[in-house]
């Protein structure tokens, strides 16, 4: 496992993340859960994503992952974890108000038992609550010792821009973007990559598989019975299982080949390729998934197989920025 460095700062993560989204105190049992953070740590990662809302009902996956780690040095791994969604039922307990952001940072400590996070993150752009307020919030949970650093995740380039010269003015670092980025899914590079690169930002990647979709286990014109897909009935995924992306993602399995990789391994391995990407997050539901995934560490893909990818995938590619996964608004008390 290689790290790399966030950002600007002094912080250095593991170039592969394990993410407990929608695994942890929701598809698997926690014995296994377990089995997955202690296969993560002997494999060499030292990072950790997680989110308040993730897990379903009673935000479980924070406490999961807090009770895996119980043992572990504090000192030797990265926790990261956000604040944005709805975690209740009163009509604060949702965005990034400073209310919100404070009892939130300290629900999620007390669930990830430990006294800070190494990175907090929002996780989708606020436009209700003036940004200002958002980030004197996050100073204050920076001065205070509860964070080190933060981050946003699936925020617009200039959203961005705007928040790093409100960093600068409260002297926090805001080090970090978290953005879904993929072979097929290429957002980021119109807006959100070239600002974080000017402003020295680095990204932390989610679904570099695209769901599973990169991985070819979903075949054109095949019904995968008991996959992520059958038992969403797609949901997110929806986008990314049409015939025709299907059939190109098959196209890969050759190049992977030739490139001595999994299908997994080489996606990746591509996002890994990227200078401003610090970091892909990956999932997993057993260990062996995660000893497949992580093969992609230190791994080089050349300049003829990234432009043999580029000409497979192209056509299918989604770009348009405006598709950035920002919450489009949650609901207000009516005004009178």
């Amino acid at each position: 496992m290689e790290i790399r460095r966030l950002g600007r700062s002094g912080l250095f993560v593991s170039e592969i993340s394990y993410g407990n989204w929608i695994t942890h105190g929701s598809q698997v049992s926690e014995e296994t859960a377990h089995a997955c953070v202690r296969t993560a740590l002997e494999l060499g990662i030292s990072t950790f994503d997680t989110a308040d809302v993730y897990g379903g009902e009673g935000v479980k996956a924070e406490d999961v992952l807090g009770r895996a780690l119980q043992g572990v040095r504090r000192e030797s791994v990265e926790i990261l974890t956000k604040v944005y969604w709805r975690n209740g039922d009163a009509p604060n307990d949702v965005g990034l108000s400073r209310k919100h952001i404070m009892e939130s940072i300290d629900a999620s400590l007390r669930r990830l038992r430990t006294d800070h996070v190494d990175v907090y993150q929002a996780h989708r752009y606020d436009r209700f609550t003036p940004l200002e307020e958002t980030m004197s919030a996050f100073a204050d949970v920076i001065h205070s010792g509860k964070a080190h650093y933060i981050g946003v995740s699936e925020w617009r380039g200039e959203a961005i821009r705007e928040a790093h010269a409100l960093a600068k003015e409260y002297r926090i670092p805001l080090i970090s973007s978290q953005p879904q980025y993929s072979m097929l899914w290429r957002v980021p590079e119109a807006e959100v990559l070239p600002v974080c690169e000017e402003l020295g930002i680095s990204q932390i990647v989610w679904s570099p598989m695209a769901q599973g979709v990169l991985t070819g286990k979903y075949l054109p014109g095949q019904h995968v019975a008991g996959s992520r897909a059958d038992e969403t009935g797609g949901g997110s995924m929806a986008r990314f299982m049409k015939e025709e992306i299907l059939t190109r993602v098959q196209r890969l399995r050759p190049l992977a080949d030739q490139a001595g990789l999994t299908m997994a391994q080489l996606s990746v391995a591509w996002v890994l390729q990227n200078p401003n990407v610090a970091s892909a997050i990956v999932g997993a539901s057993r260990p062996d998934q995660l000893r497949e995934t992580v093969a992609a560490a230190g791994v080089t893909l050349d300049a003829d197989l990234m432009k043999a990818i580029d000409e497979v995938i192209d056509p299918v590619a989604e770009r348009d920025p405006d598709l950035t996964l920002i919450d489009r608004g949650w609901p207000l008390p009516e005004e009178d």
